[in-house]
């Protein structure tokens, strides 16, 4: 009996690092995101937007809403599964979390003053193709799907992960098609060069 509860016990220590680890890269990112908006160029030098993108912004964050409102009541993994499986399934979220932290941060820094929350032109955009963009056109994004399943991993309840998956995807579906179809404008052939060799969300896709 006493070596069941102790090893329940390290159990449920190791699900709050993991949840602690998952936590302190939203924290991060929240800090670096605010920072980094601070650098975004003034309205004034805006020459193009998409109000629509609007909709995918706001499925993007009722999809994060579901996902830490409905969290698990006790401390354990998403479905029944076996102990071993449920450690694994604990690194894949640590490890999934700190991934997508690094992939936005690089991201944001490779935009520069371009990033912007909403899907617009400025004067003097260019398009950028090198850095995590060599890979995905839209890895913002690719890193915050990652972070919500890293997220419903740890925390959610299975039927609110899921549903939070597909709302997630829809809206960035949504932004997606906005702002590709605001840069195919502005940037015409090259821009079509560019999504022939690189994929819109996933690499290798």
């Amino acid at each position: 009996m006493s070596i069941t509860i102790n090893f329940i016990s390290k159990m449920d220590i190791f699900r709050l690092v993991t949840l602690g680890v998952v936590l302190a890269t939203w924290l991060i990112s929240i800090v670096y995101n605010t920072l980094a908006g601070r650098k975004r160029p003034p309205q004034s030098k805006e020459v193009k937007r998409e109000p629509a993108s609007y909709w995918g912004i706001g499925l993007q964050t009722i999809s994060f809403f579901m996902m830490w409102f409905f969290f698990r009541p006790v401390l354990g993994p998403i479905v029944p599964m076996p102990a071993w499986l449920e450690v694994v399934v604990d690194i894949v979220a640590a490890a999934l979390a700190i991934l997508s932290l690094w992939l936005s941060i690089v991201a944001i820094r490779t935009l520069g003053a371009q990033w912007t929350y909403v899907a617009r032109v400025i004067e003097g955009h260019r398009l950028v193709t090198q850095g995590p963009y060599r890979f995905a056109r839209n890895p913002i994004y690719l890193g915050m799907l990652v972070w919500l399943l890293a997220s419903g991993l740890v925390w959610t309840r299975w039927w609110a992960f899921l549903l939070a998956i597909v709302l997630f995807l829809i809206g960035t579906k949504i932004r997606i098609s906005r702002e590709e179809k605001l840069l195919a404008s502005t940037f015409g052939d090259e821009w079509l060069d560019y999504t022939r060799r690189v994929p819109a969300l996933f690499p290798g896709f």
